[in-house]
Parts: C-alpha cells; sequence; structure tokens
C-alpha cells in the first residue's frame, strides 16, 4: 500500500516484538514512534525468508485463515447491490423502486458505518462484528422474504435500512495487519496491496455470482447467498483471535476527524470516489449491451493486477504522484471511445483501472498513518464513507453526462475532471506531507 514512510505502526514496545504479540498490559511509550524509529528484520533474519513478500506474508501464523474468513466475507460487498435490483425489478417489475431502495441502504449504512467501526475500536473485533453482522444478515433475508411476498413498497425501505449494521470487513482486515506487521513497513506495504487486489477481485466477481444465482435459481437466490457467506465470513475472521488487534486505551482525541490532515483527505477520497462512480455509469451506457459488464470488468482487473505489482515494489509513490498518473491514465478510455471501437474500449478501461490500487493503496496508507491506533477502524471506515459517497456523487453525475452528451464519449471527460480535482485537493492542502504517527 503506502510507501515506507507514510504507515502506520501503533506504538509499541522498545524491542521488536514477535509477530502476533500483544503490548504488555498498561504499557505506553512516552513518545509516539515514527516510520524512522522502527526496527525492521535484520538482514540474517531477512535470509531465512522466502523471496516472494506474498509467500512471507501468508507464512506468518494464523494469516491464512483471517484471510479466508475476511475474503468469504467480502464477496458479497459486490453482490448486495446487484442481488437487490435483480430481484425488486424482477418481482416489482420496477427498476426505479430497485434502485431507490438500493440506495436507500447505502445511505443507511454510510451513516451507521462509522458508529460500528467505533464500537470495533472499543470492544474488539469479535464482540462487535458478530452481532453486527448477524443482524445485518437477518435483515437482507427479511428483505428477500418481503420481496417474494411482494410487500407493499414501503416496508423495502424500512427494512433495508435495518441491514444498515454491516461492519467494515476490509478494514479490519487491514486492522489486523497493521497490528502483525506494525514493526516491518514493508511487509506492511505488501499486505495492503494484498488487501486493494481482494477488494478488486470481490467487486469483479461478486456481481456476476449474483447475477448468476438470480437468473439460474430464483430472483432473491443471490441476496440469500450473500447473506449467508458474508455471515459465515464474520464468523470464521471472529474466530481467529490469536491474530485479533488488542483493544488499545481510549484516548481523548475525540473522533478522527479532528486529526489535523484527515478532513482534507477525505475530500481527497470523496472526489477519487466520483471517479469510480461515473466511469462505471458512462462506461455501461456507451456500451449499453450484455457484453457491458464483462468490459467493465477489465477496470478491476487492470486494477488487481496492478495492486499485486505495487505490493512487489520496494520504492513506492507518494499519493500526489499516483492521483497525477490516475488522472492521465482516465484519458484512455476517452480516447478509445472516439474510435467507436469496443476492443480499443476495453483495452483503454484495463489501462485505466491500473492507476486505482495504487492510489487507494497510498491513500489508506495515509488514513492509517494519521489515525490513532485506538481508532484505527473509525478512521478507514470513514474514509470508505467518504469514497462510497463520491462514487454515489460520480454515478449521478456520470448519468447525467451521458443522457445530454454533444457526442457519444462525451461522458467520459466525468472521470477525468474528477481525477484532476482530486489532485488539485490533494496538491492545495499538502495532504501527503510527512506526519508523525499518532499515539
Amino acid at each position: 500500500m503506502p510507501p515506507p514512510d507514510l504507515t502506520l505502526t501503533p506504538a509499541g514496545p522498545a524491542l521488536a516484538p514477535r509477530y502476533g504479540d500483544h503490548p504488555r498490559p498498561g504499557h505506553h511509550p512516552a513518545e509516539p514512534r515514527t516510520t524512522e524509529d522502527r526496527p525492521t528484520p535484520s538482514p540474517a533474519r531477512r535470509a531465512t525468508l522466502p523471496r516472494n513478500p506474498y509467500v512471507r506474508l501468508f507464512a506468518l501464523p494464523g494469516t491464512r485463515a483471517f484471510t479466508a474468513g475476511n475474503l468469504i466475507a467480502r464477496m458479497p460487498s459486490g453482490m448486495f447491490g446487484v442481488s437487490a435490483v435483480i430481484m425488486i425489478a424482477g418481482r416489482y417489475d420496477s427498476y426505479a423502486l430497485a434502485g431507490a431502495v438500493t440506495a436507500t441502504g447505502m445511505a443507511a449504512g454510510a451513516l451507521a458505518a462509522p458508529w460500528i467501526a467505533r464500537l470495533v475500536d472499543r470492544r474488539g473485533q469479535a464482540r462487535v462484528a458478530v452481532p453486527a453482522a448477524a443482524y445485518m444478515a437477518l435483515g437482507q433475508l427479511l428483505l428477500a422474504l418481503c420481496v417474494h411476498e411482494k410487500a407493499p413498497a414501503w416496508t423495502l425501505f424500512l427494512i433495508t435500512a435495518t441491514t444498515a449494521t454491516a461492519p467494515n470487513m476490509g478494514g479490519m482486515s487491514r486492522a489486523r495487519w497493521a497490528h502483525l506487521l506494525r514493526d516491518d513497513p514493508d511487509a506492511l506495504h505488501t499486505a495492503n496491496s494484498f488487501e486493494q487486489a481482494v477488494d478488486e477481485l470481490c467487486f469483479m466477481l461478486g456481481p456476476v455470482l449474483a447475477a448468476l444465482l438470480g437468473s439460474v435459481l430464483f430472483p432473491e437466490a443471490g441476496t440469500v447467498a450473500a447473506a449467508a457467506l458474508f455471515l459465515g465470513g464474520a464468523l470464521l475472521l471472529a474466530a481467529q483471535r490469536s491474530t485479533e488487534p488488542p483493544i488499545a486505551p481510549r484516548t481523548a482525541a475525540g473522533s478522527p476527524l479532528r486529526t489535523r490532515g484527515m478532513v482534507p483527505l477525505l475530500a481527497v477520497f470523496l472526489a477519487t470516489g466520483a471517479v469510480f462512480g461515473s466511469m462505471e455509469v458512462v462506461a455501461l451506457a456507451y456500451v449499453d449491451g450484455p457484453v457491458a459488464g464483462p468490459v467493465l470488468a477489465l477496470q478491476a482487473a487492470g486494477s488487481c493486477a496492478a495492486g499485486l505489482l505495487y505490493g512487489r515494489a520496494r520504492r513506492t509513490a507518494r499519493l500526489p504522484a499516483c492521483l497525477a498518473a490516475m488522472a492521465v491514465v482516465m484519458a484512455m478510455p476517452l480516447l478509445a471511445a472516439t474510435t467507436g471501437s469496443l476492443l480499443a474500449l476495453a483495452g483503454g478501461l484495463l489501462v485505466a483501472g491500473m492507476a486505482t490500487a495504487p492510489t487507494m493503496v497510498t491513500g489508506m496508507g495515509l488514513v492509517q498513518r494519521l489515525t490513532p491506533a485506538s481508532q484505527l477502524n473509525e478512521g478507514m471506515t470513514l474514509a470508505v464513507t467518504a469514497l462510497l459517497a463520491g462514487v454515489a456523487a460520480g454515478s449521478a453525475t456520470g448519468g447525467w453526462a451521458a443522457d445530454h452528451s454533444p457526442f457519444p464519449a462525451f461522458g467520459f471527460l466525468v472521470p477525468i475532471a474528477a481525477a484532476s480535482l482530486a489532485l488539485a485537493l490533494c496538491t492545495a492542502t499538502g495532504v501527503g506531507r510527512r506526519t508523525r504517527v499518532q499515539a
């Protein structure tokens, strides 16, 4: 994820503990540690480790188990929205109703997510994630039942609002890596890059799985399967107590929003989300056919591949450089669309996607660095909330541009403008400058 000087390492003992060890109760360093203070594995220790950084990650005890549970729980993130549209539109014959219900669920989730994350920070992952995931899964099953019985439309809005308790599974996984690798910034960078690749994989495969289940079995099948996967993955993740970060002592810092630099960084995430949301809608409107989904999936495929490669990099870029690269490569779909070739557009989306993972990895690294250790889940969830708000704004703007475009490729100007805005905000506010790790 982030370059070595942009990663969070919660304060720890003066000597590097073994992976998975918890700090001694009541032990707090007098001064926060910067990246330069952190010990790194000795040359002798590095010589005994596998050369492949991803192999080294999963050689650590417990990492395979919690990663498997987290992957299962995150797959539904790309399923719930598509499943809801399929089942509601199929039963009620109204895409407008399906879209409105889905938007209600997203809005409720955006409001509730930071509060759920704060509970996770204060009481631990296992104590909060399991009941929150169970409540969310129950709400999804009730929604599927109401849709199956064609209940009044108002009940769909009411029930979908109760599904907003979903914990941020990706944030909890990143918090585990940050705890396990707190004294190895290179390995933490690789872990964060892997997590971003997992996000892209879930958003590639999730919609395909949801559409397949909804069309082959019954309209509600995708929602039922997603609820089962989400709860099952959360239970498996929570069972891995050896890698769960210890509950950090509470501080008087208040909300992470009060941390210097956090609000400007969230504004950058908001603009970055608009890039993703507008590109999706514009590309779907331009292709407008059964191949639209596979063509658009190439953008996620490019991001997934770039994320894995970025995790192997020894020298990484700063956030302004990543955003500048994104602003440039977002012009590729526009240039490809002007040719009228669907194959060229597919290639343009693949190239454009390659800037996504490095940008997100570096940005989430800054969130980790700025956020106090006792509020890590809350800080990352705020970033995801800002990102989703940007996706919604970008979708609306991209949809308007697609409907009012003076020429077919006009809509592809929106993601370019959003990426340029993100770069301008980052440069103007100084986001990405070296700061000290929060206590």
